[in-house]
């Protein structure tokens, strides 16, 4: 497509008479969508959960901590819809695609909602249309899988639609930086596709950094993320060796931590959640071993990392032994936490989950609190815990169980009050660095 309809295009992005299509509203595209109509673009969202899109239309968040409060204004300007018919698609003009690529049973990429995305627009597509992928993916998904399927419509790539990838930078939970204030990363499938990206990011966030080609764009989100696991896997390990040595992890980092050049700081944990940090860095040892590469220090990591529930429940199994001759078989234990990380509803990959039916399989008996999930969906390897529902943290309650078991460190939970109420608290988070009662009830894991 020639350069002067490029230009027309940014025109249009610019005077805002552009329609953003987002492929998938979850914890990516629903804060993405909000930043295109917090910008001044209409939008339409497409989801396959016809619930969620009600939701939507109602101007409701399906998300605890989204926000949605520009949705229903939106509606009532007629500037937003949220659909299940990806007929809609032909009404965009930048469709931007923000589906799930989870791990398969043996640890390999799962593309399969990238690739069934890919086939649900490809017969709605048109001139002139921009598509981003922003889903984490291994370097050469953009160009390899997507454009093939794209370019089945019969429309060329560079010629007659613009393609590129531009990885999501979302951190749920975190007040200091959301969509719009985060950099975005862009690269194209050709010149004209990452000057129309750029031109578009641009007018969404606070600063478009623009990278070679996508294929390059796609490794920069899965070093973001190895680097992160490679760190927590460090700490972790450095976590252990301290503890047998009676040092406090926790003190060590604090005190590491003022050195101002050299050194940032990683904090400990129960283990890996989420969508990106247990899964991501996997996605390059599988594409590594392509190209006959053996990825030895991420893949020591994800070892590390995985292994940490079991060391939890080393610990716990270790003081209950130790303050009550009591063994886990039998033991009435609280779990504190059961999202990924604080503040957030979201469980995926979630330590937590794995901790606890591990303990199932030691014979305890075991709940949970979490002021954020009141109840454990039903997940692929943990089933037995669906249903389960959130117990209150009342000074009753609490004095029932032998152990409680801190996983996730909630604002929202007095954890004072909860150390003045238990037997025996067990803390992976730190979350007790601020009692100044009853500290010899706490056990750091």
């Amino acid at each position: 497509m020639p350069s002067a309809h490029v230009d027309h295009l940014i025109e249009r992005i610019e005077a805002r008479d552009y329609v953003v299509g987002i492929v998938g509203l979850g914890y990516v595209g629903l804060p993405l969508t909000l930043a295109a109509l917090a910008s001044g673009f209409p939008a339409i969202g497409f989801d396959v959960d016809a619930g969620k899109v009600e939701q939507l239309n109602a101007g409701l968040s399906p998300y605890r901590h989204i926000q949605a409060a520009g949705l229903s204004a939106a509606r009532a300007a007629e500037r937003f819809e949220a659909t299940t018919d990806f007929a809609a698609i032909a009404d965009a003009d930048a469709i931007l695609i923000c589906v799930p690529t989870p791990l398969g049973v043996h640890r390999e990429p799962d593309l399969s909602f990238v690739d069934a995305t890919a086939r649900l627009i490809a017969p709605h597509l048109r001139p002139g249309q921009l598509i981003v992928l922003e889903s984490t993916t291994y370097p050469g998904t953009t160009r390899e899988l997507l454009q093939p399927i794209l370019e089945s419509s019969g429309l060329v790539v560079e010629r007659d639609l613009f393609l590129a990838y531009s990885p999501e930078r979302e951190d749920p939970g975190n007040r200091e930086f959301g969509t719009a204030t985060i950099p975005k990363v862009v690269g194209g499938i050709g010149e004209q596709s990452t000057r129309l990206t750029r031109a578009f990011y641009d007018s969404l966030v606070v600063q478009t950094v623009t990278v070679s080609s996508a294929d390059t764009a796609e490794a920069v989100k899965l070093t973001e993320n190895i680097f992160r696991a490679v760190n927590i896997a460090l700490v972790n390990e450095l976590k252990q060796v301290y503890a047998s040595m009676g040092i406090d992890i926790w003190e060590v980092i604090a005190a590491a931590k003022t050195k101002p050049f050299g050194f940032m700081a990683f904090f400990p944990g129960p283990g890996l959640g989420g969508h990106c940090i247990p899964i991501d860095p996997f996605y390059l040892t599988w594409r590594a071993r392509e190209h006959g590469i053996t990825t030895r220090f991420i893949e020591l990591a994800g070892e590390v990392n995985h292994a940490m529930p079991a060391w939890v429940i080393g610990r716990l199994a270790d003081a209950l032994d130790r303050r009550f001759q009591k063994s886990l078989c039998g033991s009435r234990l609280l779990v504190v936490g059961v999202a990924y990380k604080k503040n957030v509803d979201d469980m995926r990959e979630s330590p937590a989950l794995a901790i606890m039916d591990m303990l199932h399989d030691r014979g305890a008996l075991v709940d949970f609190h979490d002021p954020c999930c009141p109840e454990i969906p039903p997940t692929r390897e943990h089933m037995r815990l669906a249903g389960m529902r959130s117990v209150p943290l009342t000074p009753a309650v609490v004095g029932g169980f032998d152990a409680v078991l801190i996983v996730t460190d909630h604002d929202a939970v007095d954890y004072q009050a909860l150390i003045d109420g238990s037997r025996l608290v067990v803390d992976t988070r730190n979350a007790t660095h601020g009692a100044v009662r009853g500290l010899e009830r706490v056990v750091r894991a």
